[in-house]
């Protein structure tokens, strides 16, 4: 027994590795442990206009390219070639092509095909560590591709199109958008994550699954006729959410209906812009440098933040009624909260059209003229938010009324007050003549 256990130790030791590397003995793994740490200084490579930064290709055939030169070296044959392409209508399309003379087989790579249009927003780079500098250069990838390269046998012709047994599949903007979202709660920063679920959250009102279990719920509940009405009111009125038996302004809309409590984290510009010395309010709305310094006469800091955030929630609204129309130079750069651009897309845009229907345009104001009587306490001027909104003082007053607001003239200013319980005038309409 001794002896053929001995005899299989000598074979295992005498076996090869597969890799052809060699076993480590103990001093070798204790030499390996006790290696110093390098310190090694990073440097990044910045892009230059004048440059192409690094391409990264790879073979999935087992093509081996260096092992190819080592032989054309030895054989004294022809090379292996490496070639870059760039499009001169369309610079950014690309075309890396590995070729070996005395071979008919090119090897080609697109940033325009296959792989790279398969809607990965995954950022390369690559590092080159320097031993004797002790220096890593980190040097960004080109159009932050990676290349498939493919076999192309010379003077064949092949489709730009994709095979139809392609494992490769275009995401839609949507799949890609919740990719992007699972990925930053896995991996992302606590501000970030916080940012995903939220909108995670919010999108779940569109799930099959959310909706079957909301059907089984709404069969349990029972319906409040004053509730349909004020809906009906709010479908035929273009207005924000009420309450037609509200005893006082502030509840009369109520505002968690009109800002939930998940987007108040996302309107605090205004309020941080206030903390800064000599801060810049040109940006914004007539209506809003109207009030900055009324703003900064407020003691209660709760309150001041909460009037800062309906007034930034103002601006959003009007940036996004710019954004939609066929003026929108103004508000081409402003940039709108992710979380309320998407509830702003599904309240106020259509889906066929990139402009704002007319009733959508009347709705949205009607939120936007709601929340200046919360920001000036429930009594507000008309002429500067008719300035900012492009309006007629008429056009602005009729939908103040509209509203259930009653105007009051002091001097040659006229003020927009919200009595209660709300009263509406009622809807006129329109009968056509019949012809005799």
């Amino acid at each position: 027994m001794d002896s053929d256990a001995e005899d299989t130790k000598s074979q295992v030791e005498n076996t090869e590795h597969p890799l052809g590397l060699e076993p480590l003995t103990k001093k070798a793994k204790k030499k390996k442990k006790e290696r110093p740490p390098v310190q090694a200084k990073v440097q990044v490579v910045n892009d230059r206009p004048e440059r192409i930064p690094p391409i990264v290709g790879y073979f999935p055939s087992g093509f081996d390219p260096q092992k190819n030169l080592d032989d054309d070296s030895e054989s004294g044959m022809g090379s292996t070639n490496i070639k870059i392409y760039r499009n001169k209508k369309m610079p950014k399309r690309l075309q890396l092509v590995v070729s070996s003379n005395g071979s008919p087989v090119d090897f080609v790579g697109t940033s325009y095909s296959g792989e790279a249009t398969a809607g990965q927003k995954c950022m390369y780079a690559l590092g080159v560590f320097d031993k004797e500098t002790h220096t890593l250069k980190v040097v960004p990838i080109a159009a932050n591709k990676i290349f498939r390269l493919d076999p192309r046998v010379r003077g064949l012709e092949y489709s730009a199109k994709e095979p139809e047994n392609s494992t490769v599949v275009e995401l839609t903007a949507e799949e890609r958008a919740e990719k992007a979202r699972e990925a930053t709660i896995l991996w992302g920063t606590k501000s970030s994550i916080k940012k995903a679920k939220k909108i995670q959250a919010l999108r779940q009102e569109g799930d099959p699954d959310s909706k079957k279990e909301l059907d089984v719920k709404m069969k349990t509940v029972v319906v409040n006729k004053q509730a349909l009405e004020s809906t009906e009111a709010h479908v035929s009125r273009n207005i924000p959410p009420h309450d037609v038996s509200a005893t006082t302004p502030e509840r009369a809309y109520p505002l968690e209906q009109i800002i939930p409590n998940v987007e108040w984290d996302y309107l605090q510009d205004i309020y941080n812009l206030l903390q800064q010395d000599g801060a810049d309010f040109e940006g914004y709305p007539t209506f809003i440098r109207n009030r900055v310094d009324r703003l900064k006469k407020i003691q209660d800091e709760s309150e001041k933040r909460k009037v800062c955030c309906i007034l930034s929630y103002i601006n959003h609204l009007m940036k996004f009624k710019e954004q939609h129309t066929a003026d929108r130079s103004s508000a081409r750069a402003h940039k709108i909260p992710s979380i309320l651009h998407h509830k702003f897309s599904a309240m106020f845009a259509v889906p066929e059209s990139k402009w704002l229907p007319t009733e959508k345009i009347n709705l949205l104001t009607s939120y936007i003229l709601v929340l200046t009587l919360f920001s000036d306490r429930f009594r507000t001027s008309c002429t500067d938010i008719a300035k900012d909104l492009k309006m007629t003082f008429l056009r602005v007053r009729q939908q103040y009324e509209s509203l259930g607001c009653k105007m009051m003239r002091e001097g040659k200013v006229y003020y927009a007050t919200l009595p209660v319980p709300l009263q509406f005038p009622e809807l006129r309409q329109k009968f056509k003549r019949k012809r005799t």
